[in-house]
């Protein structure tokens, strides 16, 4: 094998451990926000602990306000109205709070508030994010409450399209945060469902990462040990909140799944996209429910990498007893078999395999799945015949 040119690049300053939320003040203040918008979702923005960490920053001299108009799957709309803020508050800087979409959203609005294009324009896509002018992107500061997206270390966000309903992969180096604050104490309230199904989407990005078929070592060993954290931790956490060396141990997986998977996606994101987009369904529980479908169709391209896997996770039964603990663990968290199990029909698996086609993490999948075959794989995802 030649080994060919690649970019390796991981610079986000990760703050770990219970209680560092106090620091986010002193964060601000070395990377020259003095005016943050903090970007969180209705839900968090309602809570006292929310309203506790605003105070403390307003008390630190900050002139800190509160923006919430983010959707669970968000949408170019929440993008507008919060550059309108930022603007209005003449603020130099983001605080993105909550998670994914809350930090999506910050992002974007960090990237948005002083450019003059469409956030579609700047969809990742060749090199379309040159399109942007970076002296215009502000600093951000990331603080994740679900050990799921890793979009605290990520240089992207998701955004559904208003007309055709695509998540769009919105892309530019300059919002990669420059502090992501991984605190466990901000993620014990997470129900367990949530904590469920954001643990799947850690998983997701991991192990399409791991199987990636490009040359990336680094992401590859990050990816493997992401998994190895989160088979250990994911189950404690879901059954009992207030683990923190769970909790912790599951954030810090969750940004190692976002920092590995710029070695590349895969078709479980490819079909999750799609229906997410069509069907408004939380992304994470879509990974979850997605995965050994994937896995299986998978099978002739993953199995020695898979195998490998399964001996460092101390799995027995190579790629067959992999397949067996996902199931297992998918049982063990309350993680439906089937999209049909919630709520999701068969009436638009044609509109499916086409999105997943152009999706960019198809790219990614170590098999180049034809429209065809993305539908059948869908089918088999709705009903549940793996």
């Amino acid at each position: 094998m030649t080994i060919p040119n690649r970019n390796f690049n991981y610079p986000t300053a990760l703050k770990f451990g219970a209680g560092r939320i106090k620091e986010l003040a002193e964060h601000c203040k070395a990377h020259g926000i003095m005016r943050p918008l903090f970007v969180t979702d209705p839900g968090l923005a309602g809570l006292d602990l929310v309203k506790a960490i605003v105070d403390s920053v307003k008390q630190a001299g900050l002139g800190i306000a509160v923006f919430s108009e983010v959707r669970p799957n968000p949408v170019e709309a929440n993008i507008i109205e919060g550059v309108k803020a930022y603007k209005a508050g003449r603020h130099d800087g983001v605080i993105a709070f909550g998670g994914g979409s809350g930090l999506d959203i910050g992002k974007m609005i960090a990237l948005m508030h002083g450019q003059n294009i469409s956030v579609f324009e700047l969809e990742d896509i060749d090199d379309w994010w040159t399109r942007a002018d970076a002296s215009k992107i502000a600093p951000i500061i990331a603080v994740p409450t679900t050990a799921g997206t890793g979009s605290e270390v990520g240089r992207a966000g998701v955004v559904t399209h208003p007309i055709t309903h695509e998540k769009k992969i919105i892309f530019h180096p300059a919002i990669m945060p420059k502090v992501a604050i991984l605190d466990p104490e901000l993620t014990v309230g997470l129900p367990p469902k949530l904590t469920a199904a954001t643990g799947m989407d850690a998983l997701a990005h991991n192990l399409e990462a791991y199987c990636a078929p490009f040359y990336h070592p680094l992401s590859a060993g990050i990816a493997l040990e992401g998994m190895r954290l989160i088979k250990d931790n994911l189950a404690r956490a879901v059954k009992k909140g207030s683990d923190l060396d769970a909790r912790g141990n599951m954030l810090v997986a969750s940004a190692m799944g976002a920092t590995a998977f710029q070695r590349g996606l895969g078709a479980i994101h490819a079909l999750s996209h799609p229906f997410g987009g069509l069907y408004d369904a939380h992304h994470g529980m879509l990974n979850g429910i997605i995965m050994p479908y994937v896995v299986k169709a998978n099978r002739r391209k993953i199995e020695k990498d898979i195998t490998r896997a399964a001996a460092y996770l101390g799995i027995k039964g190579g790629f067959n007893g992999f397949l067996k603990w996902i199931l297992a663990l998918r049982k063990e968290i309350g993680i439906p078999h089937k999209l049909s199990d919630i709520g999701i029909d068969a009436k638009r698996l044609g509109e499916v395999a086409a999105m997943a086609m152009k999706d960019p993490s198809a790219g990614g999948n170590p098999i180049q799945f034809t429209e065809k075959q993305y539908k059948s794989l869908a089918r088999k995802c709705v009903t549940g015949d793996l």
